[in-house]
């Protein structure tokens, strides 16, 4: 954004998609994994009930938050038109 209240350009909406698009992926399947490694036993192995039922639950209760914590979590440390990092391991030619 070159002023303040301006338009964005296409660059930086691009950039912004994309950044929604990382969050949403990588949020579902940390979620997935999560679920999967809470649940997966109680799917698995023959466990008594009450120990499925709450393995089960457990998960449908973690795998949202763990989902909302990640979009949350890449959403706000992404800053668009802030410029990026130098590469690492290049050094500038002033030094």
């Amino acid at each position: 954004m070159e002023t303040y209240g301006g338009r964005r350009g296409q660059t930086e909406r691009d950039a912004i998609t994309v950044e929604i698009g990382y969050a949403l992926f990588s949020a579902a399947f940390a979620a997935a994994v999560l679920f999967g490694a809470v649940a997966g036993p109680a799917v698995l192995f023959e466990l008594p009930y009450t120990m499925e039922l709450l393995l089960l639950r457990t998960a449908m209760v973690l795998a949202p938050v763990l989902f909302l914590a990640r979009v949350v979590s890449v959403l706000v440390r992404f800053r668009p038109g802030r410029p990026q990092p130098s590469q690492p391991g290049r050094t500038n030619p002033d030094s």
